[in-house]
């Protein structure tokens, strides 16, 4: 009995014994913490997980339905014999596009077209949300806006100045100078941005629908963008100080309701007055 105890304590004074003692405690104690923590986490984190793949299921099952007999079943887009595009490729295009398309009721188009109108949209906003996650996740591209990069009521004065100053540089071609909107070639239009949500007005920035151009953070940053949206909801709730405003599509169009009105109804005097004047009988 004596030497087992003296071999036990020898054994246990071997110069491994305390850096294999540490060592199973330090087991013991990250395992115990991990499996802690996993219990606490793991349902949430399962949660998160099974909610982003049942969106993204939902979306591509959306997109069978409404979006793959014009842009393919991967979209990866369809061709036409002549090498024009039925339905482009939408890989890579960010939710943003999607977001800004089917949420404003461009997509999915009712007959073809140069241009999508904009109309009542077709999803509803959870739905958008599932197409927009489906697409967003077949390559990267622009993602949907923040709120704060929308927020164009904190813009200050200046911040409005600036942006007018943006907007009449780089939109006025095509939008008119308070967004009303202008004839383009080819049976094209730019759309009159009065009633757009701010939401929609940065996505077009960003991903650049149709014939407009694409002005990216680096041409035109988040900050600029949003005092662009601040300018045209300013000048859209400014009165008509001038009476009729003829649309705010400038004097030209002005000038022809004058003209047309003016000038029609003078015409349409002198026929009254041609038509019920006196008459003179000649005498025989």
């Amino acid at each position: 009995m004596r030497f087992s105890v003296r071999k036990l304590s020898t054994r246990r004074r071997h110069p491994l014994a305390g850096f294999v003692v540490l060592m199973l405690a330090l087991i013991v104690v990250g395992g115990g913490a991990y499996a802690v923590q996993t219990t606490a986490l793991s349902p949430a984190s399962a949660a998160d997980d099974t909610t982003s793949s049942r969106e993204l299921d939902a979306g591509r099952q959306l997109f069978l339905i409404g979006c793959a007999s014009c842009h393919g079943v991967n979209a990866q887009g369809i061709g036409t014999k002549d090498d024009k595009n039925y339905g482009p490729t939408l890989i890579g295009v960010g939710a943003a596009a999607v977001d800004f398309q089917v949420g404003t009721g461009r997509m999915p188009m009712a007959q073809s077209g140069p241009q999508a109108p904009r109309k009542t949209p077709e999803y509803d906003a959870e739905e958008v949300r599932q197409l927009s996650a489906y697409i967003a996740s077949l390559a990267p591209g622009p993602s949907i806006p923040s709120s704060e990069d929308t927020d164009y009521e904190a813009a200050s004065t200046e911040d409005v100045r600036e942006g007018g100053e943006f907007f009449r540089t780089n939109c006025t071609a095509c939008h008119n100078s308070v967004g009303a909107g202008g004839a383009l070639p080819d049976g094209r239009y730019a759309p009159k941005l009065d009633g757009v949500s701010a939401k929609h007005i940065y996505e077009a920035m960003l991903t650049g629908p149709q014939q407009m151009p694409v002005f990216g953070d680096s041409v035109i940053t988040p900050e600029d963008k949003r005092n662009v949206i601040a300018y045209i909801k300013a000048v859209q709730d400014q009165p008509n100080y001038g009476g009729l405003a003829g649309g705010g599509l400038g004097p030209v169009v002005d000038g022809l309701f004058t003209w047309v009105v003016g000038i029609g109804v003078l015409v349409g005097f002198a026929i009254w007055i041609g038509a019920h004047g006196a008459r003179v009988k000649k005498k025989r």
